[in-house]
């Protein structure tokens, strides 16, 4: 069996990733998206642990010797998981730059469900908009109400300055986002098998 050479930094691109998946069957890609969002479209062999089970079993996780490549939507809860996991002790760790956004506009295969559910940034998008607007029309009669749209709009500033979104994390409990695909371990013995 070959294994193929993994780049020395953390951070691989997507043609990085494709080759590392076809020269190394011991590469993991573990999606840490919510399962709502891995239902709809993953990259095939992913294995999906959402951000917040990763974290419950981040030292088991640690713990595989198989080398990982970590996803989500862009790369903002990769690179959490990344640090989690990095703090944990976990060798041979890589973030896919971009994340399923920059897979997919490569060309790289997919697994598309029929579902029409919306990407977690795409929920907060519309929830941080809605709230926004409403709380504008609402300050018609209401002029303090003015407010809740500030706090929206400081809210998506300090989200975008430390890479952070607390909106995203909750709406990423609904039952909406979640999905009962992650039983973590048979997740985690999947993950550990040898090719």
């Amino acid at each position: 069996m070959t294994t193929a050479t993994l780049p020395d930094t953390d951070v691989i691109n997507t043609a990085q990733l494709r080759q590392l998946m076809h020269e190394d069957p011991l590469i993991r890609v573990l999606d840490v998206r919510t399962g709502g969002e891995f239902d709809g479209v993953h990259i095939p062999g992913s294995f999906n642990v959402p951000l917040d089970t990763l974290g419950e079993h981040v030292h088991d996780l640690a713990d595989l010797e198989h080398p990982v490549v970590l996803v989500c939507r862009s790369g903002a809860r990769a690179t959490q998981a990344h640090a989690k996991l990095t703090t944990a002790g976990k060798q041979r760790l890589h973030l896919l730059e971009g994340g399923m956004d920059a897979w997919e506009a490569a060309g790289g295969d997919v697994v598309r469900s029929s579902s029409d559910k919306w990407a977690l940034d795409r929920q907060v998008r519309f929830v941080a908009g809605a709230m926004g607007l409403t709380a504008v029309l609402v300050s018609v009669l209401v002029p303090k109400a003015k407010w809740l749209a500030g706090g929206v709009s400081f809210g998506l500033a300090f989200s975008a300055a430390t890479n952070t979104c607390a909106m995203g994390n909750a709406l990423s409990k609904l039952p909406y986002n979640r999905s009962d695909n992650c039983d973590i371990d048979g997740v985690l013995a999947e993950l550990r098998k040898v090719a």
